[in-house]
């Protein structure tokens, strides 16, 4: 079926493959925007940078707390709230994403934020976000609208990475940047549905997947929250179930729940996420996980990150993430798109006023 290019057009009738074939060109028009963004807060006025958002919009901010882990000197911390942590004040820089600038935990957010005398930016597509931060003069930083936020991901994280840049807080990424788009140009090509399953990757991992539960782990400073992308992914686009975890935590409780239920761990399909800059005692951590894993799981999967840079290498795991959500979606005969138990759920709550 994965070869069946008529059967994949009539499962993705919004474009979805489209969409992620583009991730290249989009992280470019990003880097754009990026290059171009206007900021009144200087570095020295801030101790610490809160980056609230939920869903699409909050994997870009902690991808980038994940990315700035050793070069940023003040803290970054992502918030996925209604409500901010006490200790954000009038020193604190408060970047507010959402792709819709209508996700009312985002909005309720922002308020606190502003109550609380913060530094704001917003990134956005428009909505109410883009409404009250112009109101209230503070920056906003606008992004492409038409997509899905979580096919916007370039545009959710490559614009705050170029701001981290502008103000000092990290050096330039421009070749970083660079080698994405060429790493992942090449990739599109290995994993895109013209290539038939013998020599793509992605199909092939997609097939060990299908129906099974995947888990995904990912390792503590590395790879953790592309194990999360790619369990998000997976559940929207396929509407499937999936889950993940990280090293070091999961050995010290996830890994004694391997003993039964028989039946159901047998359906249990892992995929450990490698990257280069995994701490070399984790390396050893998920090599022994795997040896003691292998008899009672389903299968156990080693995908490695591609390329020199960091950057390039979590784009490299995410992209065959998104691709294997893509292919599950076919196998289950599902459109990628729609996420009409979210619509659902966002209509209910509409409904009920505080």
């Amino acid at each position: 079926m994965l070869d069946n290019l008529e059967t994949i057009a009539q499962n993705d009738p919004s474009g979805m493959f489209e969409a992620v074939y583009n991730l290249p060109e989009q992280i470019q028009k990003a880097y754009e925007i990026g290059k171009n963004i206007s900021v009144n807060v200087k570095a020295e006025d801030i101790d610490k940078v809160v980056i609230t958002g939920l869903g699409g919009s909050a994997i870009g901010g902690n991808l980038l707390r994940v990315f700035v882990l050793d070069k940023c000197k003040i803290p970054v911390i992502v918030n996925r709230d209604y409500v901010l942590p006490a200790y954000v004040d009038s020193k604190t820089f408060v970047i507010a994403s959402s792709y819709s600038g209508n996700t009312e935990e985002t909005l309720s957010a922002y308020q606190d934020a502003k109550a609380k005398g913060a530094k704001i930016i917003a990134i956005t597509t428009g909505g109410k976000l883009k409404e009250f931060a112009e109101k209230d003069g503070f920056d906003v930083i606008t992004i492409p609208s038409g997509l899905q936020p979580r096919a916007a991901l370039g545009y959710s994280f490559i614009p705050l990475l170029m701001l981290f840049v502008k103000l000092g807080l990290i050096e330039p990424v421009d070749d970083q940047i660079e080698e994405t788009v060429k790493v992942l140009s090449d990739l599109r090509e290995r994993y895109k549905p013209e290539v038939p399953e013998e020599k793509n990757l992605a199909k092939r991992l997609t097939l060990k997947l299908w129906n099974k539960l995947p888990i995904i782990y990912g390792i503590s400073g590395t790879t953790e929250v592309i194990a999360e992308r790619w369990k998000g992914q997976i559940c929207e686009n396929s509407k499937s179930p999936a889950y993940f975890n990280v090293f070091s935590e999961l050995n010290h409780n996830e890994i004694v729940g391997t003993e039964s239920p028989k039946h159901i761990l047998g359906l249990f399909e892992i995929v450990m996420l490698h990257d280069t800059e995994d701490h070399k005692r984790n390396a050893i951590r998920m090599d022994i996980t795997k040896d003691l894993i292998k008899g009672v799981v389903s299968g156990v999967n080693d995908i490695y990150s591609i390329g020199n840079s960091r950057l390039a290498r979590m784009f490299s795991l995410i992209y065959l993430g998104d691709y294997v959500s893509l292919y599950l979606a076919t196998l289950y005969q599902n459109d990628p798109t729609p996420v009409k138990k979210i619509d659902i759920l966002k209509n209910k709550l509409a409904e009920i006023k505080d």
